[in-house]
């Protein structure tokens, strides 16, 4: 016991416990006392409850490791500098072009970029979905005037932490976006995973560096919960129910894997992408302050500031690359000191008379 509460981080612990114990009071103010709240989907809740604690305690120590600690004192520092409009509308586009748009991975292939924008509108949107009728944030009635009078066409309300929203008819356009939402999300999701999937399983150099854990098991997962899902809609329209407690059962025991899987596997990636926009900011700044040289080729190969910042952290982390004369390793570049440890060995070989053996 003692030896598990050295390896946990208490800082991060605690903050993580804050987050979860403020979406359950979110969940209580959101459901009216949980008025609103849906019994059937207390397991639903129990698993996004155990995302949020592993996902605000893993990001949380992410967030204290030296060279992240660095990137994020650093980025928010020039955020809200005396520059920060300038530097608001640069997240804001960067925001649109990377997060949004994928482009750093349409960038990379065409279809590569599509399937991975497919896969990322159809995921956001069905997040924003579920979380909040999961929480009962969200919740729907029907108007009892028009679910009596079988002339009438069923006129539905849609409730937001529990005042009145809109009203629509369950036959209308906004019907048909609003209940068939997590449909079409599930199909791009199906698309999109479909297609990495199979390259994971036939492109030889893929094959040779993928884990099942980290490359496949994600995939399948988002396949098999958006089938499943699928599945409820299919036996509600043509099966008449026959199957849905079958479909409901499998399809929690995906979503749920899925949450818990989300903090450890290479789910938490969604949370960590939005940071490369600060990354961004320090790396455009640091081309405006100037460029480092490698002492040895005289070619450009990082920011002065990265560099400045790296002497820093090397320094905290009791590491020593300056030599007697002030002189420090980061100040060569990967092909300067590639350079520099073939002399060296090229010299030690002369001296010692003998250059091969």
């Amino acid at each position: 016991m003692r030896f598990m509460l050295q390896k946990i981080n208490l800082k991060a612990f605690l903050v993580a416990v804050l987050a979860t114990v403020l979406t359950l009071l979110l969940v209580l103010i959101g459901s009216r006392r949980l008025q609103n709240f849906d019994a059937a989907l207390v397991a639903y809740l129990f698993g996004t409850l155990f995302a949020i604690f592993g996902i605000v305690y893993r990001y949380m120590v992410w967030i204290q490791r030296p060279p992240t600690r660095l990137y994020f004192k650093s980025s928010f520092r020039i955020l809200f500098s005396k520059d920060f409009l300038y530097y608001l509308r640069y997240a804001i586009k960067d925001f649109f072009k990377n997060i949004v748009l994928q482009d750093f991975i349409l960038k990379r292939g065409k279809k590569r970029g599509i399937s991975h924008l497919l896969m990322a509108v159809g995921c956001t949107i069905a997040f924003s979905i579920t979380f909040p009728l999961t929480f009962g944030w969200i919740h729907f009635t029907l108007d009892p005037v028009s679910g009596l009078d079988p002339n009438l066409e069923p006129i539905y309300t849609a409730h937001f932490f529990g005042f009145d929203v809109m009203h629509f008819p369950v036959k209308s356009f906004v019907g048909f976006l609003t209940f068939g939402a997590l449909n079409w999300c599930s199909l791009l999701v199906i698309i999109g995973a479909s297609y990495f999937l199979q390259k994971r399983l036939k492109d030889p150099g893929l094959i040779a560096t993928q884990t099942f854990e980290g490359d496949i098991l994600p995939l399948l997962l988002l396949i098999l919960v958006s089938l499943t899902g699928l599945g409820l809609t299919l036996d509600y329209e043509f099966m008449k129910g026959q199957t849905y407690e079958f479909m409901a059962v499998t399809h929690a025991f995906f979503v749920i894997v899925f949450l818990v899987w989300m903090p450890f596997g290479k789910f938490f990636h969604i949370i960590q992408r939005p940071a490369q926009i600060g990354a961004h900011i320090y790396r455009k700044v640091g081309k405006q302050l100037g460029m480092q040289v490698c002492k040895h080729t005289g070619k450009e190969y990082a920011t002065q500031l990265h560099i400045a910042d790296l002497k820093k952290l090397t320094r905290q982390l009791g590491f020593q690359l300056e030599s007697k004369n002030g002189q420090s390793l980061l100040e060569y570049s990967p092909e300067g000191k590639r350079d520099l440890v073939a002399i060296a060995h090229l010299k030690a070989r002369q001296e010692s008379g003998t250059y091969f053996g």
